[in-house]
């Protein structure tokens, strides 16, 4: 192909990671900065174990000031003995990775770049808009409740919905445990938020990175930070990586079998008053296996506003954050590009 043929951009169901190119186009191609591997370290990332939060007493108030310390220093945690079990892990895994098999006819049926659609299959961050696109494919449901979502999913392959919606069910009751502990650890009255978080929003996004030619010079997902209260990560194996506010350099995160990642989302950091941070990450490439993520992202309901505590507010800690709502997320996501470093919780700062 002569370089006046290579498009510039590509749409849903024709760009160069669905049709698995042998090269990276010119439109996927990131800064050097952006993309390259050298300024990646590993370090130490916090592991919570559920174990001592499901206890009472001296024990669990260690691991509640643990779990703390975690989203206030990194925004970012991964969790043991989190309680689902090891087969309904493997099993969803296999299901996504069966979806993305499926001949394209099938998943196309999903098609769409509308941020605003409840089910949706696309790629990259917004198809035929971005400056730069990414090498990625996802498919993106809403998962709560259930039963009002989930004959709007995928029913091919067959076991989807009943695979996919046992592990979204899991991956609540563990969600909803997880906010109240977090809330615990601000030391805050759970008022009426408990309530909100429990029948608030659960978007589940089953992303697919297949192999790239030349992985270090594109991204499966830029830079960026959740809109969530919290996120709940599944991956087959490593690509995730967060970075280190203090020295700029990104942290690999490692896949430990069995083992679930958090992210700290823009509605915890309004929440605690920038006490805990969203977590910056992004998803990176590599040239031999494609790599399976499911993250499945809570926040409060469509319109129900996140707002500080005012607990953490006084004349030593002003309020620095304005509310905001899922749907305001999304009204962001629509008219901006986070492919320039734009984040949702730049837009709430006071």
């Amino acid at each position: 192909m002569s370089g006046d043929e290579i498009p510039s951009s590509f749409t849903i169901g024709n760009t160069a990671q669905e049709k698995g190119f042998d090269y990276v186009p010119e439109c996927y191609v990131v800064s050097h900065s952006k993309a390259s591997n050298s300024d990646v370290k590993e370090a130490r990332v916090p592991i919570i174990d559920m174990t001592p939060l499901r206890k009472y007493g001296s024990e669990r108030s260690v691991a509640v000031k643990e779990l703390g310390e975690a989203c206030g220093r990194r925004g970012f945690f991964q969790v043991v003995n989190h309680g689902i079990s090891q087969s309904i892990l493997d099993e969803v895994l296999a299901v996504a990775s069966d979806f993305f098999d499926l001949p394209a006819r099938e998943k196309l049926k999903f098609k769409s770049s509308n941020v605003y659609e409840p089910v949706r299959y696309a790629t990259s961050l917004k198809d035929g808009v971005d400056k730069v696109q990414y090498w990625r494919i996802f498919l993106k449901h809403y998962a709560h409740p259930l039963e009002a979502w989930i004959d709007s999913w995928p029913d091919n392959p067959p076991h989807y919905r009943e695979k996919m919606g046992k592990y979204c069910a899991e991956v609540r009751k563990l969600a909803l445990e997880l906010m109240g502990t977090v809330i615990e650890s601000l030391a805050i009255s759970p008022n009426q938020l408990s309530q909100q978080m429990e029948h608030g929003m659960q978007v589940i996004a089953v992303n697919c990175y297949p192999p790239c030619p030349e992985p270090n010079t594109a991204l499966g997902l830029p830079p960026h930070s959740d809109y969530t209260c919290l996120t709940i990560l599944l991956q087959n194996s490593t690509g995730l990586e967060i970075l280190d506010t203090k020295d700029g350099n990104w942290i690999v995160v490692p896949e430990i079998h069995g083992t679930l990642q958090v992210h700290v989302g823009d509605h915890f950091e309004v929440l605690s008053n920038g006490v805990y941070k969203s977590v910056v990450h992004r998803a990176t490439l590599n040239s031999e296996r494609t790599r399976i993520s499911i993250a499945s992202l809570h926040s409060l309901g469509m319109d129900d506003k996140m707002g500080t505590a005012e607990e953490l507010v006084d004349e030593e800690n002003p309020k620095i954050y304005k509310e905001s709502s899922f749907k305001d997320f999304l009204d962001f996501l629509a008219t901006d590009d986070i492919a320039d470093g734009k984040r949702f919780i730049d837009t709430l700062r006071t």
